[in-house]
This record gives C-alpha cells, sequence and structure tokens, in this order.
C-alpha cells in the first residue's frame, strides 16, 4: 500500500485549485476583451462611412468642376445639371457611377445634397 501511494505521489499534474484559478482568469480576460472588439468594430464601421461619404461628396464635387469648365459646349456634363440651372448641381449617386466619376460593384446607400456651394452625403 506504501509503495501505491508513493507512486502516486510522484505523478505530476495540476490540482483542481490551480485549473479553477485559470478557468476564472481566462473567464475575466474574455469579459474585458468582448466589449472591447464590439468598440473597435463599430469605430471600424463608422470610419468606413465616414470615408465612403467623403468620397461621393470629392466625386460630386469633380463632376460639377467638369461641368462648370465644359467651355468648348460639348454637353457631355450636362446631366450634372439635369432638371435645374446651372448654379444648383442635381446629382444623384447613380449618375456619378454611371459616368465613371465612382467605381464600385455596389453603390453607396445615402442621398446627394447641395447647399451652399458644397456638397453632402447622408447615409441612409
Amino acid at each position: 500500500m506504501r509503495k501505491i501511494w508513493r507512486e502516486l505521489k510522484k505523478e505530476k499534474g495540476f490540482t483542481l485549485v490551480e485549473l479553477l484559478a485559470v478557468i476564472v482568469i481566462l473567464g475575466i480576460i474574455v469579459a474585458i476583451a468582448i466589449p472591447a472588439i464590439g468598440n473597435i468594430i463599430e469605430r471600424a464601421e463608422t470610419g468606413a462611412e465616414e470615408a465612403e461619404a467623403e468620397l461621393v461628396e470629392n466625386a460630386a464635387r469633380l463632376a460639377h468642376v467638369a461641368a462648370q469648365a465644359d467651355t468648348e459646349g460639348t454637353n457631355e456634363a450636362s446631366w450634372v445639371f439635369d432638371g435645374g440651372d446651372e448654379s444648383t448641381p442635381n446629382i444623384t449617386v447613380e449618375e456619378l457611377r454611371t459616368n465613371d466619376y465612382l467605381e464600385s460593384d455596389t453603390l453607396p446607400d445615402g442621398t446627394l445634397n447641395y447647399t451652399d456651394g458644397s456638397f453632402e452625403f447622408t447615409h441612409n
């Protein structure tokens, strides 16, 4: 019996308390990490939307300037003022893509407005 007891004493391994401590520590790490990861994803989505809005606004600005600079009267950019006078451009995101000012398989979902001499894209 003593021989068996000595052999069992030689066994190496973790105690139940050590294993429980590791599990508790891992639980704390997970509890901290999940909200942090959620915030990172949310900030990335917000940043992507802001970048997309800026891209659409810049494309509209470029189309507007190209239409104003059309001194030869080719009317290639007449779609910019479609339905309005030359002081108020009327541009949609679809028209920007159709006329090669945007390259995208999926169009951004939102509205492009022109007020006070500048464009503003608002996501829906």
